[in-house]
C-alpha cells in the first residue's frame, strides 16, 4: 500500500535533520490504520521516494499527522530544502506488509 502527496518542506527544531514533508491529514489517518501494529513509539517505518531518490526512514507524528523526515542525502541528490514543494510517495516496507 502506498500514498503520494504534495508538501511544503518545513523545518522543525526536533530530532535531526530537522526537514519534514507534513503528510496530509486524510492520509496521515489511513497510514495510521494500515500500521496497527507496526508502529513503535508512534513511529511509522517506510520506504519515501522524492523524485528519483529511494529511501528508508520512520515517519513520526505531530499535530495529528506524520512529518515524514528528508535525509540530508535526499535534500542533496534532489535539490530540495526549507519552503520547496515536493511530490512524494510513502508506502510500508515489504518485508513487513
Amino acid at each position: 500500500m502506498s500514498w503520494r502527496f504534495e508538501a511544503e518542506l518545513i523545518e522543525w527544531r526536533g530530532p535531526a535533520p530537522f526537514v519534514f514533508a507534513p503528510l496530509p491529514a486524510e492520509a496521515s489517518a489511513d497510514v495510521k490504520a494500515a500500521a496497527r501494529g507496526l508502529m513503535y513509539w508512534g513511529q511509522v517505518p517506510v520506504v519515501a521516494t522524492i523524485g528519483a531518490t529511494e529511501f528508508d526512514t520512520a515517519m513520526w507524528p505531530k499535530d495529528g499527522r506524520f512529518l515524514l523526515p528528508i535525509k540530508v542525502a535526499v535534500q542533496r541528490a534532489e535539490r530540495v530544502d526549507v519552503g520547496d514543494l515536493v511530490s512524494a510517495v510513502v508506502r510500508l516496507p515489504d518485508e513487513i506488509v
